[in-house]
């Protein structure tokens, strides 16, 4: 018996199909069960267990880490977060978390921390030298957690900022086109 190429492409094309096949039922299945289970999956805390939050940086310098993003072509993530808050660390576990793995500087501070200080960014350079959680949160106008900023290195917002999670299905998908623009800015700028 003899194969054309044509039997073979017909054959090889039935396979292809059927591959497709079924991986579009797969995703079903999966988009479904994560449709009906959903919250199943987020990091919300249960009575008597508490998962240990995971942590990005807070840095000493707000102003030093945006310009050391700046100079890599990155902007500068901020998360804007809240003890026990699950979105926050849903951002930061499964988004923020890998992301610096790949070179992205991600970091957090607490809105409602009196406590650390550190350099931030304000209108008047004596107010940026002594912040706090709460004073970066004042000067971002950021009351809701979390907010993710995408900072250039004077710290100026060029991108639109993430503010509360609408839909755990697409905020990966939010996050990776803000960065993208953030990054496009930061080009348009060094031209």
């Amino acid at each position: 018996m003899t194969v054309t190429m044509l039997d073979f492409a017909l054959k090889n094309t039935r396979q292809t199909d059927c591959l497709a096949q079924a991986i579009t039922q797969r995703r079903a299945v999966v988009l479904t069960a994560i449709a009906t289970f959903g919250s199943a999956f987020l990091p919300l805390r249960t009575v008597g267990a508490q998962a240990k939050e995971s942590a990005l940086p807070t840095p000493s310098s707000f102003p030093q880490a945006a310009r050391e993003a700046s100079q890599k072509g990155e902007p500068l993530l901020v998360l804007v977060s809240l003890p026990g808050c699950p979105w926050c660390e849903l951002l930061r576990r499964n988004y923020l978390a890998p992301m610096r793995a790949d070179g992205v500087q991600a970091v957090q501070f607490t809105v409602n921390d009196k406590t650390q200080r550190f350099e931030g960014f304000s209108a008047s350079s004596a107010a940026s030298q002594n912040m706090t959680g709460v004073d970066m949160s004042v000067a971002y106008k950021a009351r809701i957690t979390p907010t993710l900023l995408f900072l250039d290195a004077k710290g100026l917002e060029i991108a639109e900022r993430i503010t509360g999670v609408a839909s755990v299905d697409f905020i990966g998908a939010q996050i990776e086109q803000r960065l993208t623009l953030a990054r496009l800015a930061l080009k348009g700028a060094n031209k």
